[in-house]
């Protein structure tokens, strides 16, 4: 890649486009979804110049935003990161956002230009208030990560009649390692959750946690084929972000990203009904970690404005500011004037790796 000549936001334009052209292709057996991804795409065109202007103006804009909608969870996942950060809990915690103020957030996203809201938590399945208020937004997709067990007759209605809203059912693998993560039973949850979108002709996809260890079960195609059969479109390959130094072992390198990328671009020539993506992606051809606005942020479910989910951190909340201003506070543009983005690392979060000085940024 000539990094002197990268374009950042030209990289995340085009990316954006050529997801949307395989998700159409995608669901070409599924009229609603056609129709809603049709729809969508001119939404994404007039998106990117919303972006184009700020950038005119010298303001990144960028095109995925993640929004932890709820702190609790109800499974206690081996390895969470949210958990490990203590933001995570069983319990509805106190001074959460409310759907009115995820709407506002969701409002000024459309303004700025955001196409992609990641709705994650906890279990963001919890708050059905705040899923609610996304129907509204048929200009922006919203993947929702879930752990697949809250599934019910409601949501089914809710996502047959609101196809901008995606169900990302995660899971890790077969029963043994889903269940040894996640908990006994929740694998046949999951299935059950499959197969309930299936017979309702709903799109739905799947999450798959990667580590230095499981990748070449993941992208065998015989699990690919199951993914299939069950009903999957949409699969998202999610690099394991490490909770502590003890785990640090199990965080890819380069091999693994490797290995991945040449993978993808099989599984996309292979497989031409499915949509194969990966998160954050190499970072290598995407000039760097993408966080703290250069390629999404983060809010957790309190209004904080994180650099990511696996980094939380914040000196500012959207109860008091805009996004916009979120998106240039003194820990974001540090970041991203810093050079700690753009550092090689050895594996993993970058962040994570660099906590000393993001701590550092915090305090000055």
């Amino acid at each position: 890649m000539d990094v002197e000549n990268f374009n950042l936001q030209d990289y995340l334009a085009e990316g954006a486009e050529i997801i949307v052209k395989d998700a159409i292709r995608a669901s070409l057996k599924n009229p609603k979804e056609s129709l809603f991804l049709a729809r969508f795409a001119k939404h994404t065109r007039r998106a990117s110049k919303i972006r184009q202007e700020y950038e005119r103006k010298g303001q990144n804009i960028p095109i995925f935003l993640i929004a932890s909608i709820t702190s609790s969870c109800n499974l206690h996942c081996t390895g969470c990161y949210s958990r490990a950060n203590n933001s995570c809990s069983d319990d509805a915690p106190l001074n959460q956002l409310s759907s009115e103020e995820w709407e506002d957030i969701f409002n000024q996203a459309k303004d700025l230009g955001i196409s992609f809201i990641v709705l994650a938590g906890g279990e963001p399945m919890i708050r059905e208030d705040v899923i609610v208020k996304a129907c509204q937004y048929d200009e922006i997709l919203f993947p929702i990560f879930t752990n697949g067990t809250m599934l019910n007759e409601d949501y089914l209605k809710l996502f047959d009649e609101n196809r901008n809203l995606v169900p990302i059912f995660s899971i890790e693998g077969d029963m043994e390692v889903t269940d040894s993560r996640r908990g006994e039973g929740v694998y046949n949850q999951l299935l059950n959750s499959m197969d309930k979108m299936k017979r309702n002709n709903l799109i739905f996809g799947a999450s798959l946690t990667f580590t230095k260890g499981n990748l070449n079960d993941l992208l065998s195609r015989e699990y690919i084929n199951q993914l299939r059969d069950f009903g999957c479109k949409v699969i998202f390959f999610i690099e394991y972000v490490p909770v502590n130094e003890d785990t640090m072992d199990f965080a890819p390198g380069d091999e693994e990203r490797d290995l991945l990328l040449e993978n993808l671009e099989d599984l996309r020539k292979e497989y031409d009904d499915m949509l194969f993506l990966s998160f954050p992606g190499d970072e290598k051809t995407s000039g760097g970690c993408l966080a703290a606005g250069r390629g999404f942020f983060h809010i957790n479910s309190h209004g904080g404005a994180e650099p990511c989910p696996a980094s939380p951190y914040s000196d500012m909340n959207v109860r008091d500011s805009s996004l916009l201003e979120a998106l240039n506070s003194n820990l974001f543009k540090s970041l991203r004037d810093g050079g700690i983005l753009l550092d090689d690392h050895e594996g993993g979060c970058v962040l994570f790796e660099h906590k000393e000085e993001v701590e550092r940024i915090l305090n000055e």
